[in-house]
């Protein structure tokens, strides 16, 4: 019979034991179980967010990258137009200054070639004075010659 008395004592502490876990031990072990689990899914959820932040971010770079390197690309295009077309304005404007100078060069050539023409007249005209001098063994009016001589060359 005293086992029976003890199987007895050891079931009803042990159904106390039970009670009182059940009553308040486990709706806190329980709350608590759930609150870390609630933590965990939050957690795993705001690392999906933050994933898909992040890949978008990535894209979005990505997409300002290429389109960085596309307007990159057309102001550098843009320069060496610009670059060609002022390169084209020098060699235009060295060419103009070239004719220019040409051109001054020649009437330069020209101013020359009508003083020596002018002064080779002169000295024709002294010469043929000199020699009429000479041949008709008398004196020649040199001022009316030069006249003479000034006449022609105006009719030529």
């Amino acid at each position: 019979m005293s086992l029976n008395w003890t199987f007895i004592g050891q079931s009803l502490t042990f159904f106390v034991f039970v009670w009182a876990c059940w009553k308040f031990i486990w709706p806190p072990l329980i709350s608590a179980m759930r609150e870390r689990q609630q933590a965990i899914a939050d957690g795993l959820s705001h690392a999906e967010r933050a994933a898909k932040d992040l890949q978008l971010a990535q894209d979005r770079a990505t997409d300002q990258m290429r389109e960085a390197k596309e307007e990159a690309a057309v102001l550098i295009e843009q320069a060496r137009g610009r670059a060609n077309a002022m390169i084209e304005e020098a060699k235009n404007a060295a060419r103009e200054e070239g004719e220019r100078i040409k051109e001054a060069a020649r009437a330069e050539i020209d101013q020359e070639v009508n003083r020596a023409k002018e002064a080779l007249r002169a000295q024709v005209a002294a010469l043929a004075v000199n020699g009429a001098e000479r041949i008709l063994g008398a004196s020649v009016d040199t001022s009316a010659h030069s006249r003479m001589l000034e006449e022609l060359a105006a009719e030529l």
